[in-house]
């Protein structure tokens, strides 16, 4: 897996990084869930430079100009819910993709142990094509990767991008066993540490709870 984080050089971007971690500035879900999308347009931005590129003739009021533009077909796919923010900051720049939506959750067994629960699948066909799979929090990286098993049944993608905005080391590791070795991880920052219940340290909480309110 080739892994890109993209807080290793100095942006705006830690800006958006450093208010959605900010535990005063979070309580604001408006703002929240517009840095989300802020950051989900860097990540597009930044991972376009890695797709492929094809001549187009433009035709302007006064002449023609030859510009490069991406010739890949794109699936966007998030994760419910926490994921529709950076969806949304995704889908501004790669507006042509289509799109696909899964839900997965923790169903907890006890306080510290949970099982990854997948049961929405909403998806085109994938053959062929190329993944952008967007997770907000790669926490343990149990979610990502049962989202991948389910979404094998939609095809093989000719390639695949993971977009995500925060994660653990441990994850990262984790991920590398379970998909393909070509994958391209972008990711705007990482934590080294997970507590017992598997949320990442610092982090910043419960991304849906934060961008949507609290659930029962």
């Amino acid at each position: 897996m080739i892994v890109t984080i993209l807080d290793k050089k100095d942006s705006l971007l830690n800006k958006f990084i450093s208010e959605i971690r900010d535990v005063s500035i979070q309580k604001d879900s408006m703002r929240f869930r517009k840095n989300i999308e802020r950051i989900g347009e860097i990540l597009a931005y930044e991972l376009s430079q890695s797709l492929e590129y094809q001549s187009k003739v433009v035709t302007t009021p006064l002449g023609t100009k030859i510009v490069q533009v991406p010739k890949n077909d794109i699936v966007l796919c998030s994760i419910l819910r926490a994921g529709l923010p950076l969806h949304n900051g995704l889908l501004n720049y790669f507006d042509d993709a289509e799109n696909a939506f899964i839900s997965a959750y923790r169903k907890h067994i006890n306080d510290t142990e949970f099982e990854i629960k997948v049961e929405y699948f909403a998806s085109p066909s994938l053959e062929g094509k190329t993944l952008i799979l967007a997770d907000p929090m790669l926490a343990t990286g149990q979610s990502i990767i049962s989202v991948f098993e389910g979404l094998k049944n939609h095809g093989t993608p000719k390639e695949i991008y993971l977009a995500c905005v925060i994660g653990s080391t441990q994850a990262i590791e984790l991920i590398k066993k379970h998909f393909p070795s070509t994958t391209k991880l972008w990711i705007a920052t990482v934590d080294n540490k997970l507590n017992d219940k598997g949320y990442i340290i610092p982090g910043l909480g419960d991304a849906g709870d934060l961008a949507f309110g609290e659930k029962l």
